[in-house]
């Protein structure tokens, strides 16, 4: 989020080229209005039969934010010796490759740091299935559950660690589940173009191994 151009419009391929993952967030206070319009904008997404059943958690409360960052701290240390062990991918160079693990066990230990803490959660409803359902189909439609409830929330925030604890900070009822924890800040610095692999690395065409090609 740039501090400076809050409220600029830009196109829709300017947006997705531009895009970062921003992990060190000035402490400036968020705007209610800017808040209020990344929730609007949330809620325009696709969700499953229009249910709109997410509900989005805004922690604005240093108490609360030092609360769910002290959880999330906790846990980095496990997190950080699953970074050890990531193999560096092969399109990124070495310094690369430490800046990112770097910045992400930053945004672990500054957690609590962004003014505001974002958690969208989706109110799990019992799944209702006809009683003429084959059994069969009946058990992977339950067992896909969790999957098919995503698609109504991950839309809106374009997994989470310490589920129980987080929830108990928030005081969320059993049936809502969180489904990210999205930190908004501004920005320190600036983060120029990054690498990504070719589209006919990452994309096939009709069945495996056929590669994607315009032409």
């Amino acid at each position: 989020m740039d501090q400076q151009n809050t409220t600029d419009e830009i196109g829709l391929f300017e947006a997705v080229y531009s895009a970062r993952a921003m992990r060190c967030l000035k402490p400036d206070p968020i705007p209610p209005q800017l808040i209020a319009r990344i929730l609007e904008a949330a809620t325009q997404a696709p969700n499953a039969g229009n249910a709109q059943n997410w509900l989005f958690m805004v922690v604005r409360d240093e108490q609360q934010r030092r609360r769910i960052g002290a959880i999330y701290r906790s846990v980095s240390q496990w997190v950080g010796k699953r970074y050890e062990h990531q193999r560096r991918p092969d399109h990124i160079s070495q310094e690369q490759h430490d800046r990112l693990m770097k910045s992400g066990m930053h945004l672990y230990e500054h957690m609590a740091e962004a003014p505001v803490l974002l958690i969208p959660c989706l109110r799990l409803e019992p799944l209702d299935l006809p009683a003429d359902v084959p059994a069969s189909v009946a058990a992977a439609m339950q067992g896909a559950r969790p999957w098919t409830a995503g698609a109504s929330i991950y839309p809106a925030v374009q997994n989470t660690i310490a589920e129980d604890e987080i929830k108990a900070v928030l005081n969320l009822p059993a049936n809502v589940r969180t489904f990210a924890l999205m930190p908004i800040g501004y920005p320190v610095g600036k983060f120029g173009p990054v690498k990504r692999r070719p589209i006919d690395e990452v994309a096939m065409l009709d069945r495996y191994g056929s590669a994607f090609t315009t032409s």
